[in-house]
């Protein structure tokens, strides 16, 4: 069960480095287990894209902005053939060309994104809806420096990585962190009048505290999950405990009403 507040919230370069490179190689069992519950494997071609958030990953279960999935490569592709992105009521179609995802180290391409727009109803015909897809590949890690060089890229094939979602009416970043702020720097929530309390970007150890009201992304402490300093992430979510005493965590909303009501008096 995950404590209210507490959500998925990668970044691209956090979803192509640390989730799928991890996905692919495939080396930790504990790591994989903990990715399954946020970013189960599906066949995401074999469903309607409104059918899709029923079998997002159990800590993501109820996100109603974005989920997201591993997809094996299709057996069209691994003989040379296009991929199916056919489904009952319509069908995937690429806009544009693909984009590249940048590691923000070493300004070097990681990986590539496609997206997508879900049409109802059959080509040429389809109607255009609001739910849109993008797939991300990872690089071959010697090619990613090969291409910074002015070569082509291969991708890895196995696996790749899909972040589903509603067109917002909203304009609105994909990562909407504060920029110039490196991962692992604290930032303490600050509200102004009529704006949204911001992001804190706290050490694993410190940010998951009962009493935060601060949004706590998962994908903020992927590198140093990833670099083995801390088991932060498998800790908490390996089992089906909770993160903590539930006793406390009413105890820490029944504190902050009292607060509240002391205030309005």
């Amino acid at each position: 069960m995950i404590p209210p507040g507490f959500r998925f919230y990668p970044t691209e370069e956090e979803l192509v480095s640390f989730y799928l490179h991890n996905k692919l190689e495939a080396r930790r069992e504990d790591l994989l287990r903990v990715m399954d519950r946020l970013i189960p494997v599906l066949d995401v071609y074999g469903f309607n894209p409104w059918e899709l958030p029923q079998f997002s990953g159990d800590l993501c279960h109820g996100d109603p902005e974005e989920w997201f999935f591993f997809i094996r490569r299709q057996e069209s592709e691994a003989r040379g053939g296009r991929p199916k992105r056919l489904t009952s009521s319509g069908y995937w179609k690429a806009t544009g060309s693909p984009s590249h995802v940048y590691s923000s180290n070493s300004n070097r391409s990681i990986g590539e994104k496609r997206t997508m727009v879900f049409y109802e109803g059959r080509a040429p015909r389809g109607r255009k809806t609001e739910w849109k897809m993008n797939e991300y590949k990872a690089m071959e890690e010697e090619e990613a420096a090969s291409y910074s060089n002015g070569g082509h890229p291969r991708l890895r094939q196995e696996f790749s990585l899909c972040r589903v979602y509603k067109k917002s009416k909203f304009v609105r970043a994909f990562d909407r962190r504060p920029s110039g702020v490196e991962m692992g720097t604290a930032m303490r929530a600050q509200a102004t009048p009529g704006n949204e309390v911001t992001s804190s970007h706290q050490n694993p150890s410190t940010a998951a505290t009962p009493c935060s009201h601060d949004r706590l992304s998962l994908g903020d402490h992927g590198q140093t999950f990833q670099t083995g300093e801390s088991s932060y992430m498998a800790s908490i979510v390996t089992d089906n405990e909770p993160f903590w005493d539930w006793e406390q965590l009413e105890w820490c909303y029944s504190d902050r009403d009292n607060i509240e009501k002391v205030q309005s008096a």
